[in-house]
């Protein structure tokens, strides 16, 4: 029709959708043959089994399993014309990992009245255990985990708040700002009597229903009246000249570290709040910074695709290593109680990194999306993926995908899922996530002691 002499479209317009459709149908055409290819791979591999079982990436699958993943993978055609997939040996292979029992995850509470997008969330590390989150309506809020309503709302800040961090031992608050600055500001809690929770219906992680678009949760516009409001902080850090997207808490509490669209780090004495050190290396926007647990150690991650480690355990020398494991944006990296840095990108990859050996991943978990802040559990060493599309996977440090949050058109989030933060302490919520449909979701996460042992 488009070349046909009835058209009605322009000629400039015409010659751009059959370059388009042109494109479109080449990339179908490689596509086929990567398929094509993939079949064969697995031939080759069904070729090469001896016996009932075969052993692929540590992974002991049986004749049956492995043609059953095979069948599988072939199956899923239109999925990887959605999203690209580009099929290589090491995929194909990292494909065959598989697992005898899924993670079961339920939807507890929805945390709704913020007006914008929710770029951050985060638990307190003392009692009670509460919910803050990070907004770009230039408000922080404290939240009952167990009744969802706002117990403290704050609104320092001039700018967009882009990350809540709490003390480790005190009820004190760090948030970072588009305002250039980041505040310390201390608040006191009681929580309410608790209210029976919603029945909300069990779901596996695996599963999903497609919805239509369906508006955002409306916040309600009396929602803050009659929450406390704290408008001042105790202490500001005001040395960055841009945006401040992200702040942290050293070991102790007594030193905090921001990361600035300045293209530095700052560490921060808090007591004085005098700058300490400024952190320069990075060649662009930074996005995110990190403290070890236990040690005085920092990370970075920036726009650059590089993240760095920044060692200050020994007060006269502090090293920096510089990791290009990545080939986009690295939106987060973070360490665990272990000696693991698990780093998340833009280009749609999770990769966990051993400090003692930081030369190349021990593991890359693959995705079809970009992969936002990620958090891990400190005691079952699960990662959880926040996504651009809308979805928030959970894998083990080897790589292995446990579950998928269930998301319907009754739940789950409705926009980018920003973060994600693990609070191992709650009795109900051991899980929360936040993004751009301005709620924050708690989930109870539960892992079959199989998967654990594995």
């Amino acid at each position: 029709m488009l070349e046909g002499q009835d058209s009605k479209l322009p000629l400039p317009i015409r010659n751009t959708l059959l370059e388009l459709f042109g494109q479109i149908e080449r990339e179908f055409e490689n596509l086929y043959i990567e398929n094509l290819e993939l079949r064969r791979e697995i031939d080759t591999l069904n070729d090469r089994l001896t016996g009932d079982g075969q052993t692929i990436d540590g992974v002991e699958l049986s004749k049956g399993q492995l043609k059953a993943k095979a069948s599988h993978s072939t199956s899923q055609l239109s999925q990887k014309l959605k999203t690209t997939y580009k099929a290589s040996t090491s995929k194909i292979v990292s494909s065959f990992k598989t697992t005898t029992s899924r993670a079961i995850c339920q939807l507890v509470k929805e945390y709704v009245g913020h007006r914008d997008g929710i770029w951050d969330v985060g638990v307190t590390r003392t009692q009670p255990v509460v919910l803050g989150t990070a907004s770009a309506d230039h408000t922080a809020l404290l939240w009952s985990i167990e009744t969802g309503k706002c117990l403290i709302k704050y609104t320092g800040h001039a700018g967009s708040v882009n990350s809540i961090k709490f003390h480790p031992t005190e009820q004190i608050a760090l948030t970072a700002s588009g305002d250039q600055t980041a505040h310390i500001w201390r608040f006191m809690v009681q929580l309410p009597t608790p209210q029976p929770a919603a029945d909300t219906s069990q779901m596996s992680g695996e599963e999903e229903v497609d919805f239509s678009d369906k508006d955002e949760p409306e916040a309600d516009g009396d929602f803050a009246s009659d929450c406390p409001t704290i408008r001042a902080p105790m202490t500001s850090l005001k040395s960055h000249q841009g945006v401040v997207i992200a702040a942290d808490w050293l070991v102790g509490g007594k030193q905090a570290v921001t990361a600035s669209w300045d293209r530095t780090a700052n560490l921060y004495d808090v007591e004085t709040s005098e700058l300490v050190h400024s952190l320069t290396g990075h060649d662009q926007e930074l996005t995110h910074c990190c403290t070890h647990p236990t040690q005085r150690l920092v990370v970075t991650s920036s726009r650059d695709t590089t993240f760095r480690l920044w060692d200050f355990r020994d007060p006269s020398i502090h090293s920096v290593n510089v990791f290009q494991g990545h080939t986009d944006t690295v939106t987060s990296a973070v360490f665990t109680v272990g000696d693991n840095v698990v780093s998340g990108s833009d280009d749609r990859t999770v990769k966990v990194w051993d400090l003692k050996n930081m030369r190349s991943p021990i593991a890359t978990i693959r995705t079809d999306s970009a992969v936002n802040r990620i958090s891990v559990s400190v005691g079952q060493r699960i990662i959880a993926l926040p996504h651009d599309n809308r979805q928030v996977r959970l894998f083990d440090m080897s790589g292995v995908r446990l579950a998928r949050l269930p998301r319907s058109n009754r739940q789950g989030h409705r926009r980018m899922v920003c973060c994600s933060a693990w609070s191992e302490d709650h009795p109900t919520c051991n899980l929360f996530s936040c993004g751009f449909d301005r709620q924050a979701i708690g989930w109870n996460i539960n892992i079959p002691a199989l998967l654990q042992e594995k």
